[in-house]
């Protein structure tokens, strides 16, 4: 039985990929005239080198600028649309009865509040684990073993729960079990180091 859960926030907890995509290829065809195709940016973030890459001949400023207005029209995304999971508070409240839980995340703290202002979903939460509150972001295993630190758990007590490669490198980093919940949006990547794959959050209950 595992007692603590690492949830990851964009794509597991709340619907928030997409409009990350759009936004960054929105300051990409604006600023640099670079159109990047879905499998593109894909690889990139796969690889955790930054989407930036795909306009190669832009200075440090120019990125510097362009990645000010990505994270402008990010959060002006974040603000309008609708980034529900049907059920999550049933399924969290549900989780709640016999684990212990966690957000890992590699959002900024700053999108991360707008997200989840009033959403309720963190009220569940241990704690919040954002890009700024540890030393190298995935797919690097520092994410996830600080919230085992947090915890003061043992890997083999602890379910990370991703949607992404890179976030599953991370977990396989670290050497905890991950499981994989099914996400339209990156359905194409590559989990088959993953121990658990599942069609919904709700059926975590029957891998615990």
């Amino acid at each position: 039985m595992k007692k603590y859960l690492l949830f990851d926030n964009d794509g597991v907890l709340v619907e928030t990929e997409e409009y990350y995509y759009k936004a960054s290829k929105r300051a990409l065809k604006e600023f640099f005239d670079v159109d990047v195709g879905f499998e593109q940016y894909m690889k990139l973030m796969t690889d955790g080198k930054g989407v930036w890459l795909a306009a190669p001949n832009a200075t440090k400023e120019e990125i510097i600028t362009a990645r000010t207005q990505r994270d402008i029209y990010y959060q002006e995304y974040l603000k309008t649309e609708d980034l529900a999971i049907t059920g999550i508070h049933e399924i969290l409240k549900d989780l709640s009865k016999d684990c212990k839980m966690g957000i890992v995340t590699t959002s900024r703290r700053v999108d991360f509040e707008i997200i989840h202002k009033n959403r309720g979903i963190t009220d569940f939460m241990d704690f919040v684990l954002c890009v700024e509150d540890y030393p190298r972001a995935k797919p690097y295993p520092d994410p996830y073993l600080k919230g085992l630190e947090l915890f003061n758990a043992k890997k083999d007590e602890a379910l990370v729960i991703e949607d992404s490669q890179r976030g599953l490198m991370s977990a396989n980093n670290a050497n905890i079990d991950c499981a994989i919940v099914h996400n339209e949006f990156t359905k194409t990547q590559d989990f088959s180091t993953a121990q658990f794959k599942i069609d919904k959050l709700s059926d975590l209950r029957s891998i615990l």
